[in-house]
């Protein structure tokens, strides 16, 4: 990849941060409406969570992208979403959490593994096999619940054990229908190109765009950690900004002062 378009990568990742922080993010108004309403709530937002998911979607993406029988598509999902299942309920429920923008950086790394490993990449510069699909789909999924727990506890879930793990599994219910439908989406749309002779043709070049998909992703949830983390580094300090400004005025009522003399 040239460094030109490696740095306009980067620039177009800064650029959608905030874009992508708003679609996957947990909003004030989202947590509002939660004190307010009951469990159907939990499992609309789950829902709409995992619709606006990026991360989840792209990664569900590549692991059906060369599927081609029902059995295959449902063992592998399944295996996925008890990884999810796992991570999401128990870190929720026991209050396990982490930096979600560093959480979400190694899910965008998930994106890129499975692209890489779609179009060969062990056999080609490794010149191994690839590692056992089932057990990697597993493991990511661990993880791919792990971020989704780190959204769900920014949202009020009460003190009352029986009512906060309520909410939780009526969250993963959501989740897991909007994950049908987004599945439905793209085995239905896969299925359909694979008949097609541009299948064999584009397939390299689609998982390619599916690993920069997932490098986008790295240096946006990056670029989200720096600016939680260190805030002062990427905008202009408030008591300094008003104190330029400050300055600025003294200066032009002396030049105008001066002037009017």
């Amino acid at each position: 990849m040239k460094l030109l378009d490696f740095r306009r990568l980067i620039a177009l990742a800064v650029g959608l941060t905030p874009l992508l922080a708003w679609a996957h993010g947990i909003s004030a108004a989202d947590q509002q409406r939660m004190l307010e309403g009951g469990y159907l709530r939990y499992i609309e937002l789950g829902a709409r969570h995992m619709l606006t998911g990026y991360d989840h979607l792209l990664f569900l993406f590549g692991v059906v992208f060369f599927l081609t029988t029902f059995r295959d598509v449902a063992k592998f999902v399944t295996v996925f979403t008890i990884g999810h299942c796992i991570t999401l309920i128990f870190a929720t429920y026991f209050k396990v959490t982490w930096n979600y923008y560093l959480v979400d950086a190694v899910i965008a790394f998930s994106v890129m593994y499975k692209a890489f490993d779609n179009n060969g990449g062990f056999q080609k510069y490794f010149s191994m096999a690839s590692p056992n699909l089932l057990w990697a789909v597993f493991g990511f999924g661990l993880l791919h619940g792990f971020g989704l727990s780190t959204r769900l506890q920014q949202l009020p879930l009460g003190d009352d054990p029986w009512a906060m793990l309520w909410r939780i599994l009526s969250f993963n219910v959501g989740v897991e229908l909007g994950q049908i439908v987004a599945l439905t989406v793209m085995v239905g749309a896969l299925t359909l190109w694979r008949h097609t002779p541009s299948f064999k043709r584009f397939s390299y070049a689609a998982n390619l765009a599916l690993f920069y998909g997932g490098v986008y992703l790295l240096f946006t949830q990056l670029h989200g950690y720096q600016h939680d983390s260190h805030p002062d580094s990427f905008r202009f300090p408030a008591a300094e900004h008003r104190h330029a400004h400050e300055d600025m005025d003294v200066e032009n009522t002396e030049d105008k002062s001066r002037s009017d003399f």
